[in-house]
């Protein structure tokens, strides 16, 4: 079956992201039944075991979570959607990520309740780091304390954004009816089993003056985007629904403006009114403007263009290991590609045949033929990374890669029989480069495998894929922090290295100082060179830089990787015989390891942003309990009888928080956690820290 889509102007590309819990997956269920891409609702919690279509994992299903993101495509009257629905777990950022990066539009989910919170702000973030048109959509409208008017109103107080509703809702909780399309001015209902027969009406007479009042506000905010409208508005004329969507759609685009829809997706209401919204103010592929860096022309910056006919450029955004080997996720930003032809990796210059090209309907596949600019699409049979740029080999661009955050928590882990080593190796190859932020090395010291990711939660879903998919059972040692070391003062590099054994020797010196760089800095390390006048030759400069960065793989007091060095190199010496690219890095080490001890070094951890929320009563209990793992609580507010708190605490103090919440708020408090940044550990901690590590040590040498 081919589905050769031959208009880019109807097509979009969106994704669905949201904080945990507020009914990004329904959502998209809905859309798909709506949208006559599946002819059956099916609940993400379901009696009937089946789970919703976009969580295909058995994982997913359990947890009635999203751990993986989800592609499809739909189509809406007569235009095409790609929708990716992506977790909400911060454990998972990383399938955000990679679905933003290749986006042109998306969908906030909030809860209708709870409103912007803590992975609301991530994703928001995550949305503007890709310059992400967005429009809101506030859910759970049925929930009781459902409040429209206080999400928006966090949405401008909270992520700054410049958000006025389009439609406002009919009641709310166990009252919602419907809602009101400040578009055209009349009430939507929407009757039959699941919602799907949409009926317009007048508006009810009880709601006609506040539906006007959010009117004239809307276009007030609208006139600053467009002279026609606000000239119309400030002499009181009419304003048509052409001239009002043209200009929120400007709006919208210009990441100035987001929409706000409301509805319940669980109870069918508002998702037809939300997805006639995507179509009018979200962008066709042709409408964001795509960088790629040109290879042949010292990386300069050309913008692609959305045209089929031009030279390919497509980017392998996600991997997953199918029935039939590697399902690569390819986003064709210009050109296009048909089955049969070959095409280049960019990264790691091969040249490939594209053997088959589906389009992905959750886990289904549906093979086509060709796939143009603007499309989303899966290749099978082709080996290549997360993040790979693919040509037609005329010419060659890469695209910039996505974010990738740094893992905080690491495990040792081993299979439990022997005979499943193999079956255990080629999980942990196949996660590794699916997942970026999945890191797996071998420990040379202790002979240890371990494994880093974003959180217990992460690490322990792979756990459980590698029993569940490779059956393979696993041991798993305590869990580690990723900490990291830094100075805190400047100090004096001064180091000369001779060695003299028959023959010719080794002589370098080099003097410069080890400096601490900011703590905002976006580099980990950073080398200079002041040498003038030949001290150091020119060819041994570099070796001086090889040699810094492989000291900093361990520090000296916990052996953790050093961060926020910069290293200056100002002066030196040199032998005409005896100086060798391998006496410059050895004299580099060592002048590290001195200088090091002399620049007040101390042990950075990860602290995380944790966000509790319970019902009011267990205030005391959980603040209590934050304090006593050294947290530091930045905000607290109560609504509807649930408190919110919102702390910084130490990542290694949150091992085992989720079994003491539970027990201390009867079961009724939830939390959530990201990583927020490093600092120092308290000088009596990193005292016992680095008598720990010593004694330790000892042990194994003995």
């Amino acid at each position: 079956m081919s589905t050769e889509v031959s208009d880019v102007n109807k097509v979009r590309n969106i994704g669905i992201s949201a904080h945990i819990d507020s009914g990004k997956t329904t959502l998209s269920e809905r859309i798909l039944f709506y949208t006559g891409k599946i002819h059956k609702i099916e609940e993400v919690r379901g009696k009937s075991g089946v789970g919703a279509k976009m969580d295909s994992m058995d994982l997913e299903r359990e947890k009635g979570i999203t751990i993986q993101s989800a592609a499809t495509y739909c189509t809406w009257g007569d235009y095409n959607i790609n929708l990716i629905d992506t977790p909400g777990h911060v454990d998972f950022t990383v399938e955000v990520e990679r679905a933003l990066r290749v986006l042109d539009g998306a969908v906030l989910v909030l809860c209708a309740v709870a409103g912007v919170q803590s992975q609301s702000i991530t994703v928001d973030r995550q949305m503007k780091r890709y310059g992400v048109p967005k429009v809101a959509f506030v859910n759970k409208m049925d929930r009781a304390g459902a409040d429209t008017h206080r999400v928006v109103k966090m949405l401008r107080e909270k992520l700054y954004h410049n958000a006025h509703p389009v439609t406002l809702p009919i009641g709310s909780g166990d009252e919602f009816a419907g809602i009101i399309d400040l578009q055209t001015m009349e009430a939507v209902y929407f009757d039959g089993e699941n919602g799907e027969n949409i009926r317009r009406e007048a508006i009810p007479d009880d709601m006609k003056d506040e539906a006007q009042q959010y009117k004239e506000s809307l276009l007030e905010a609208l006139a600053d985007f467009d002279d026609e409208l606000a000239e119309k508005f400030l002499e009181g004329e009419e304003v048509s629904l052409d001239l009002l969507k043209r200009v929120l759609r400007k709006a919208t685009l210009s990441l100035k403006f987001t929409p706000v829809f409301c509805g319940s997706a669980y109870k069918n209401k508002g998702v037809q009114v939300l997805l006639d919204g995507v179509i009018d103010y979200l962008p066709t592929p042709k409408e964001r403007e795509n960088i790629g860096l040109d290879q042949n022309d010292g990386e300069k910056e050309i913008v692609l263009d959305t045209d089929p006919s031009k030279p390919f450029v497509g980017l392998a955004f996600k991997l997953e290991d199918g029935r039939f080997g590697q399902l690569t996720y390819l986003r064709v930003y210009q050109g296009s590609i048909s089955k049969g032809d070959f095409i280049h990796n960019i990264n790691n210059k091969k040249k490939v045949k594209v053997p088959r090209i589906v389009r992905m309907h959750s886990n289904e596949m549906h093979d086509v033929d060709t796939a143009v600019a603007g499309d989303i699409v899966a290749l099978f049979g082709i080996d290549c990374a997360s993040g790979d740029t693919f040509t037609d080999g005329n010419v060659a661009i890469t695209m910039t890669s996505m974010h990738v955050p740094a893992a905080v928590i690491s495990l040792a882990v081993e299979p439990k029989e022997r005979s499943s080593q193999q079956n255990f190796s080629k999980a942990l190859n196949r996660f590794s480069k699916e997942d970026p932020t999945f890191r797996v090395w071998r420990d040379e010291e202790s002979g240890e495998t371990l494994i880093a990711g974003m959180g217990e939660l992460h690490l322990e879903v792979y756990l459980e894929r590698i029993k569940r998919e490779y059956n393979c059972e696993v041991t798993v040692g305590q869990p580690q922090v990723a900490y990291r070391e830094t100075i805190t003062t400047q100090a004096v590099l001064d180091y000369t290295h001779k060695k003299q054994t028959g023959g010719s020797g080794q002589y370098a010196k080099i003097q410069g100082r080890l400096e601490p760089l900011p703590e905002d800095s976006v580099q980990e390390y950073e080398f200079v060179s002041e040498v003038v006048g030949g001290s150091i030759p020119k060819e041994y400069i570099p070796a001086c830089d090889k040699g810094f960065q492989e000291q900093l793989q361990k520090g000296q007091l916990i052996e953790a990787p050093v961060v926020r060095v910069r290293c200056v190199v100002s002066d030196g010496n040199f032998h005409p015989v005896d100086s060798s690219e391998m006496a410059f890095r050895t004299c580099a080490k060592a002048a590290f390891r001195e200088a090091y001890e002399r620049a007040n070094p101390v042990i950075l951890e990860p602290i995380m942003t944790v966000e509790v929320s319970a019902p009011d009563e267990f205030q005391g209990a959980v603040t209590g309990g934050l304090n006593q793992r050294r947290g530091v609580i930045t905000n607290s507010e109560t609504n509807e009888g649930y408190v919110t708190v919102m702390c910084l605490v130490p990542f290694a103090e949150m091992f085992g928080y989720a079994s003491t919440l539970r027990s201390s708020t009867q079961g009724k408090g939830e939390f959530t956690m990201e990583f927020a940044k490093y600092e120092p550990v308290p000088r009596q901690a990193q005292n016992e820290m680095v008598e720990k590590f010593r004694e330790a040590k000892l042990a194994a040498s003995k």
